[in-house]
């Protein structure tokens, strides 16, 4: 397929630029693969679309505040983006960095009390950094860091406080994401009870949202596009609960394209280690082995998400329904409104 085949235009006034009070107040848009219908609901109806032993499967990954402000010696500023730890001791990071830095040369965070040296250059701005100091990368982090809000979002540069909190779902518990899984975003603990009251069960996997969810597809023939890898893990409770599903002919619904990345990363391999890395690219004509139903927000054009999303429903299908978001004014992208489909 063409890259050019998953293009949209988007009104930039449809971009959400702030999350809504109540996160389960966003609007949902039901899509019924079979009927090809369409309904417009409220995110907290969602339980009317659940039923009894159907497994909801959730992300848990946690958003690390990964974006820090750093100084070179020549008082020029950098912008650095921690992707993730290379070494077990935690002083070794593959970063981001913007701003120019040489090989070698040293850069200081926290008001000094962190300094990185870049001891290798890789491709897209990405460099191997050691760090040493007076206080571990992960303290800087938490007192200095910043939400790493996506571009889009017009206070990128300066993050709320509001933001800490709400770029991150309520259940979010295992560190290691540089963005959110935001179709989780939606839901509330008290609503998540609800849920399980009717008789729905809930589990937790976890993929680490790296750069690969978001890196742009360049190849116009969308099948030569690489997905850079991402850490997963499945708890063996997880697993229990998806084959004792399976046998019984329920539904395993996804919260997210990054459970389905998981889940189905399981499908095309039964014997799958519960933890590892996975680079699993879905686009139509992917079969789906293990995902009867998925929640997702709305997502930008030409991006591997909308390709995801493309193959549960069909492209055709999809389009249509980001033509009627659009037209009844769905808010768009990470604080935006979310859809079902089934």
């Amino acid at each position: 397929m063409q890259l050019s085949d998953f293009s949209y235009e988007l009104p930039p006034e449809r971009i959400a630029q702030y999350p809504l009070p109540r996160r389960d107040t966003s609007r949902l848009m039901i899509l019924d693969r079979k009927s090809r219908t369409i309904e417009h609901r409220i995110f907290s109806a969602i339980c009317e679309y659940l039923h009894p032993h159907d497994l909801l499967v959730l992300n848990d990954t946690k958003v690390i505040p990964c974006r820090l402000i750093g100084q070179k010696q020549t008082g020029g500023k950098l912008e650095i983006f921690f992707l993730r730890p290379t070494a077990a001791e935690n002083r070794l990071w593959e970063v981001l960095i913007r701003g120019g830095i040489r090989l070698n040369e040293p850069f200081l965070i926290a008001q000094g009390a962190l300094i990185g040296q870049v001891v290798e250059k890789k491709d897209r701005g990405r460099c191997i950094v050691t760090f040493s100091g007076q206080m571990g990368v992960e303290q800087a982090l938490e007192e200095y860091g910043q939400v790493p809000l996506p571009p889009y979002i017009k206070h990128f540069r300066s993050p709320t406080n509001e933001d800490r909190q709400r770029y991150q779902t309520v259940f979010a518990r295992q560190k290691g994401a540089v963005a959110a899984p935001t179709a989780g975003l939606h839901f509330t603990d008290s609503l998540l009870d609800k849920i399980r009251d009717q008789g729905v069960q809930i589990a937790f996997v976890t993929l680490h949202v790296g750069l690969g969810t978001f890196q742009p597809v360049k190849t116009e023939v969308i099948e030569d596009h690489k997905m850079e890898a991402e850490y997963y893990e499945i708890p063996p409770e997880t697993l229990g609960k998806i084959n004792e599903t399976k046998k019984r002919g329920a539904r395993i619904i996804a919260c997210g394209t990054t459970s389905v990345r998981v889940l189905e990363s399981l499908g095309q391999n039964p014997n799958l280690p519960l933890q590892g890395w996975t680079n699993l690219f879905i686009y139509p004509g992917f079969t789906m082995r293990m995902v009867d139903g998925l929640i997702t927000n709305f997502h930008l054009p030409k991006s591997t998400l909308l390709m995801l999303v493309a193959a549960f429903a069909g492209r055709d299908f999809i389009m249509e329904a980001y033509q009627q978001a659009i037209a009844r004014e769905y808010r768009f992208y990470s604080y935006g409104d979310a859809m079902l489909i089934l």
